[in-house]
């Protein structure tokens, strides 16, 4: 990757070049911004052009991408780039070298490497370790460790953190510490979704740089210049369903790709969420539908509710643009045709700008963290009423 593959952030990456150019980097950035707009690929091509071997002499290009540098990143491999996000703790067990690891270290570190062997397939991918309890003490002493060192080449040590909203408070106040007195020979990027909740006295130590939601625009000029094999429907697919989240279009290209789209997450969630509706608007129903809301609050992460949420919300649209034009065939879920055309005749006069207000206000909550039951209970009964009235 370089400077001109990294999509819709034309301002954030002209910032990083001018800085690098006249040699007025920050010694902390803070990149702030929606789930996969490539706040972290940013964040690693600035590294390869820092350490790269053959960069080019303007920094328009950016890293070459081929010496053994870039590929030591690529792979992180790098000696002087540290990549920080939420591990278990088991991961950081010091075992006697003299004995075979346990069981439950040797378990993490197998879900440690196989996010890390995703991450290198997905760049838009943010790895967390699901038992973690965040970023742990033990990692930003490490880090601490290796600050008292110089770059073990000519370029500069680049630590990337992900996630520091999960800092595990003593972990915060050690980082805290490293950004107060930064050596001069590294760098510090911090990548974050939810900068509200990163630590003030943190926050207030680096250099913000704010990134944009990937325009629908942007991800189809990408599509067209990288798979022009799609057809014109799976690219208006992809951009739809993936709602600027470049790491949720990845994952949807390879599922195409390799011809399993049915089995594709983002698509059972979907599936599971055009059931719901189902329950939620039958007849004599209404006991399964109860059980289907409990069970989909349990069941289901953040993320995955996210999804479930934004999946209604596109279905919605494609049933408003029906009922307005019954020709009308350029939807977001181009394989549900006979389930819009469906549902339009059955349910003609839904009020569709307070669904997509009620839908937004659900995905918010639970963007924060609102307790998924009592969100998704009180969005089923607005939405039932607002769907089925006369």
């Amino acid at each position: 990757m370089s400077w001109q593959d990294i999509i819709g952030q034309n301002l954030q990456v002209s910032i990083l070049q001018k800085a690098v150019l006249s040699d007025r980097l920050a010694h902390a950035y803070l990149f702030t911004g929606p789930e996969g707009t490539g706040k972290e690929s940013v964040a690693f091509e600035l590294a390869k052009v820092l350490n790269c071997e053959n960069p080019d002499a303007d920094n328009q290009t950016g890293s070459c991408g081929t010496c053994r540098s870039c590929r030591e990143i690529d792979n992180f491999m790098h000696p002087d780039i540290e990549y920080v996000f939420p591990v278990e703790s088991a991961l950081l067990e010091k075992n006697d070298p003299a004995k075979a690891e346990n069981k439950r270290t040797t378990e993490a570190r197998e879900r440690y490497e196989s996010l890390i062997e995703k991450k290198k397939q997905n760049p838009f991918f943010t790895p967390s370790m699901d038992r973690s309890m965040g970023i742990l003490t033990e990692q930003i002493t490490s880090l601490q460790q290796k600050a008292s060192f110089m770059p073990a080449e000519n370029g500069k040590k680049v630590f990337v953190l992900s996630q520091p909203e999960k800092l595990h408070p003593s972990a915060a106040n050690k980082l805290l510490k490293l950004l107060e007195e930064p050596p001069g020979h590294i760098l510090f990027i911090l990548v974050s979704s939810r900068p509200e909740s990163v630590l003030p006295t943190i926050r207030s130590r680096c250099q913000i740089l704010k990134f944009s939601r990937i325009k629908p625009s942007d991800i189809e000029n990408w599509l067209q210049n990288t798979h022009p094999e799609f057809q014109t429907e799976v690219q208006r697919f992809i951009v739809n369903f993936s709602r600027g989240n470049l790491g949720i279009a990845t994952e949807m290209i390879d599922s195409f790709k390799e011809g399993r789209h049915e089995t594709f997450e983002g698509i059972a969630t979907r599936d599971r969420a055009i059931d719901y509706l189902r329950k939620l608007l039958s007849p004599g129903k209404l006991a399964e539908a109860i059980t289907d809301t409990e069970n989909i609050s349990k069941s289901f992460g953040k993320q995955e509710m996210v999804t479930f949420l934004g999946s209604l919300l596109l279905f919605f649209q494609d049933i408003h643009h029906k009922i307005i034009n019954p020709a009308w065939d350029s939807f977001n879920n181009p394989d549900l045709g006979t389930t819009i055309d469906r549902f339009a005749k059955n349910f003609p006069n839904p009020d569709f700008f307070a669904i997509s207000t009620i839908t937004e206000e659900a995905i918010r909550a639970i963007k924060r963290n609102v307790n998924p039951l009592l969100t998704l209970s009180v969005y089923s009964i607005r939405l039932k009423n607002l769907v089925g009235r006369s």
